[in-house]
């Protein structure tokens, strides 16, 4: 049945978004959302257009600066965006490209044989996603000046003084737009300097300076090793078994570039590159290189008989283990899978990578027996190990399978079924589970009670982990399965919360659960659902009123707002979760009403692989200078 109170749908209905303000209304289509990783990728948007000028063989120099009021300003010294009148929109180059999504030099081959910002969008979405932009170019020894506000001119384009005849480059500045970006975001420096990190290791022989006037801070990347140094700076920490190999070659105008050095450790840390873009996702360029590392290993192995006939071929998983690889490719027309350009999609990108890896790769064994017969001896160990750990594995699986439904025993489970809706508490010690299954939410809330430290899984193989009890538990309470099988869609529990007490045996016990969680469920971090309780430090009770501080600070501020002196009142400080009652518990730590909880997220996977190998790892020394380095700003230590 048609009913007529239906909104009328007419041509008068069609909305024409002009010039920019489709970004401003839709600004997850263009720079990926208005969250913190979507504000800073409005500073990378602009310094990959000078990074194109680095490929392109114009630019050496990129200069980041943070000012106080977080405005960004980024100049380099490329060949300065063209400032002519463009002879279609009869208005300046500059003023195009700034304020005309897909539009600029790289669509087009003849001015960049390569780039990052090939979607066209980037500078013209910063511009529309900011309170005002600035930007000046240098040319032909004049400067040139244009302001925009939300994304439209406010004059023409104009000269406003002269440059060094010999001095070309663009410098842009920009506020980004509170009213799109709410809150209290802003940036941080060391999200961006690993970024220029990584961009400077991809990108030999450029200076990328990066300065944060807010906090007086100052870095400089220069790399005259490329990703040779890559590999070096992420395995500083390791004990390596041979010298970095390297190969570089061009392929049908593409540029592939890789690094590979196998160390003891048992996880594996690959890294891709596209047009200098960390393609995180991974993509062709990835495929190849790890189809390409696989097929040769066991090649040689065979040939130098250190296979025998009767042992099959090493899967990709055993010739990965302990791998450390970087591979970056420079394409003429990458195709990316969406506009942050996470993920490479090219299909001829791995043949020819295969064909380069392969080739070089082959010629490194040969020429270097004694690495050669290293890396086969790693991969036959990680085999038989992995051999073990697939039998435990499927004895945890059949095991579980028989206790009902895959739940271990200590585990108190929610009624709910819907896992959009539940949450499973990892809880440290017998006691605090106890008052953690009195005080919580039956319906939606279950408690999974570890009993002691868990495996430090940074230093076990896959077997070794999988014997261990508690980590049995966990694997089964969150049904994903582990590693390679690890599946998100048969989570149990759509938050993951670690609560573990306010102490040092609580940290490390919340810092074993993460390095687990990072090397072996790594999706259940990037995709949202792991997060770490925040129980109260101190309980104030003065009279019938009662207040719980979480941190020094709250307490000092709440004993202020009460004008008691501290002799009057009962002040506890809590030094376990064992110490709250079931009903204390659900009030500060556990209902979502009240509670605090932070989410655990990975902005660099690469900064955060070395970091837990040099906290958790078999070296010592990198972990007494990061100790030594650190411990005057430690917090929460007990005395």
């Amino acid at each position: 049945m048609v009913t007529n109170n239906l909104s009328s749908y007419g041509a008068k209905d069609i909305q024409v978004l002009e010039g920019l303000e489709a970004v401003r209304r839709r600004p997850g289509m263009y720079v990926g959302g208005t969250d913190i990783k979507a504000l800073h990728h409005l500073v990378y948007e602009v310094v990959d257009n000078s990074i194109d000028e680095a490929l392109a063989g114009a630019c050496n120099s990129i200069i980041i600066i943070i000012h106080e009021d977080s405005s960004v300003t980024v100049e380099d010294n490329g060949r300065g965006i063209p400032v002519d009148i463009h002879p279609e929109k009869n208005k300046s180059a500059l003023e195009v490209v700034m304020t005309i999504l897909h539009a600029g030099g790289k669509f087009g081959h003849s001015s960049y044989k390569v780039s990052g910002g090939l979607h066209g969008v980037g500078v013209s979405a910063v511009n529309a996603l900011s309170e005002w932009c600035e930007v000046r170019v240098c040319r032909e020894g004049k400067e040139y000046f244009q302001r925009y506000e939300r994304g439209i001119p406010q004059e023409a384009v104009k000269q406003i003084g002269k440059c060094d005849p010999n001095k070309t480059g663009t410098k842009t500045t920009f506020r980004f737009d509170r009213d799109i970006f709410k809150g209290d975001l802003d940036f941080k420096f060391e999200t961006l300097a690993q970024r220029f990190r990584e961009m400077a290791f991809v990108t030999r022989k450029v200076e990328i300076r990066l300065v944060d006037e807010r906090i007086n801070r100052e870095v400089t990347f220069f790399f005259e090793g490329g990703i040779s140094s890559f590999v070096r700076f992420l395995n500083r920490n390791r004990n390596v078994l041979h010298p970095v190999f390297a190969a570089e070659k061009d392929v049908e105008a593409i540029g592939i570039e890789v690094a590979i050095q196998y160390t003891d450790a048992y996880a594996e840390s690959v890294y891709s590159f596209a047009n200098t873009i960390n393609t995180i996702d991974g993509g062709t360029h990835l495929t190849g290189l790890r189809t390409a590392i696989t097929r040769v290993i066991n090649d040689y192995a065979r040939k130098a008989n250190l296979l025998k006939d009767a042992d099959p071929n090493f899967t990709g998983d055993d010739t990965r283990e302990g791998m450390t690889a970087i591979v970056s490719v420079k394409h003429p027309d990458p195709q990316f899978e969406s506009q942050t350009k996470v993920k490479l999609m090219n299909p001829e990108v791995q043949t020819y990578v295969q064909q380069v890896v392969g080739e070089a790769f082959s010629t490194f064994l040969e020429e270097n027996p004694q690495a050669a017969k290293a890396i086969v001896q790693k991969c036959l160990t990680s085999s038989r190990a992995r051999d073990a750990a697939r039998k435990a594995r499927d004895l945890v699986i059949r095991k579980s399978a028989l206790e009902s439904l895959t739940l271990p025993g200590k585990l108190a489970d929610c009624s709910e079924k819907d896992s959009t809706k539940t949450e499973m508490y990892i809880v440290e010690g017998e006691s605090a589970g106890g008052s953690a299954k009195q005080g919580r939410d039956r319906h939606f809330q279950a408690i999974l009670p570890l009993r002691g430290k868990i495996l430090n899984t940074e230093r076990a193989r896959l077997d070794k982990i999988l014997s261990n009890n508690e980590v049995k538990a966990l694997i089964s309470a969150l049904g994903t399965g582990i590693g390679d099988n690890f599946d998100v869609g048969n989570l149990r529990y759509g938050r993951v919360i670690i609560m573990t007490d306010a102490d040092v045996d609580g940290a490390h016990i919340r810092t074993l659960l993460l390095t687990f969680f990072f090397r072996y469920m790594q999706p259940l971090i990037e995709q949202g659902h792991l997060y770490i309780a925040q129980p109260p430090l101190y309980r104030i009770a003065y009279k019938n009123q009662i207040k719980y501080a979480y941190t020094d600070a709250e307490k000092d501020r709440i004993l202020q707002e009460m004008g008691v002196s501290a002799e009057k009142l009962n002040l506890q400080r809590y030094k376990g979760l064992g110490e709250m009652n079931p009903e204390q518990l659900w009030e500060t730590t556990m209902n979502p009403e009240n509670r605090t909880l932070l989410v655990v997220t990975v902005d660099d996977a690469a900064v955060a692989d070395r970091t837990f190998d040099m906290l958790m790892g078999e070296a010592v020394p990198p972990r007494t200078r990061f100790i030594t380095t650190h411990a005057k700003t430690v917090r929460n230590l007990d005395i």
